[in-house]
Parts: C-alpha cells; structure tokens; sequence
C-alpha cells in the first residue's frame, strides 16, 4: 500500500522570515523551513547527516543551507549533502496558496 502525503497548511509565508531557518514538528517529523530571498521555500528534514546538527540554524547561502556544527553544505532542493562530504535529508514538498505555506508530509 503506497501512502499518500498529507498536505499541511503550516504558517503565514509573511511571517517566516527571508534566510532564517524555522523548525517545525509536523505528525511526527521534524523539518526545517526556508523561505528565500527570491519568495521561494523549502522544507527539509532538521537534522544533518553528520553530526545531527539543527539545520534550521544553520547559514543559508542560495539554495544551500550550512550546518552549524560542522558546515556541511545541504542542497535545500534535493537534501544532498555537497561532495567531497557524504549523505542526505528527506526534502519535502512546499506550496504558497493564498499567502499561506503547506508541506506535504
């Protein structure tokens, strides 16, 4: 049986703030929000690969966010962790409708 992903309205996309991480417990994952600079936002699992860093803390340069333990570099669009270092997070699906932002989880 494939599950089929529940889409959440999270928050106002207004009051997530632009190149600040916000973490989030939805049903029970812990995911970190990103909205960027040019209104995009992503959503990806909260904790690095690595050293279980809280990404929603980390720097967000682009589409990147950096752990802030060890500055692994995450992609916030595919999860993957940059070369030469190893590993990935869940990414999840985003929408804005009607200026509020739903994760599909």
């Amino acid at each position: 049986m494939i599950a089929t992903k529940e889409r959440i309205k999270v928050m106002k996309v207004n009051d997530l703030p632009k190149q600040i991480g916000k973490e989030l417990h939805i049903k029970d994952k812990s995911i970190a929000l990103f909205h960027l600079t040019n209104g995009e936002v992503y959503a990806i699992g909260s904790r690095c690969p690595h050293t279980n860093g809280p990404l929603a803390e980390g720097i967000v340069s682009g589409d990147y966010v950096y752990c802030p333990l060890q500055d692994w570099k995450v992609s916030l669009r595919t999860g993957e962790v940059q070369k030469p270092d190893d590993g990935k997070v869940e990414t999840y699906e985003t929408e804005i409708f009607n200026d509020y932002v739903y994760v599909k989880v």
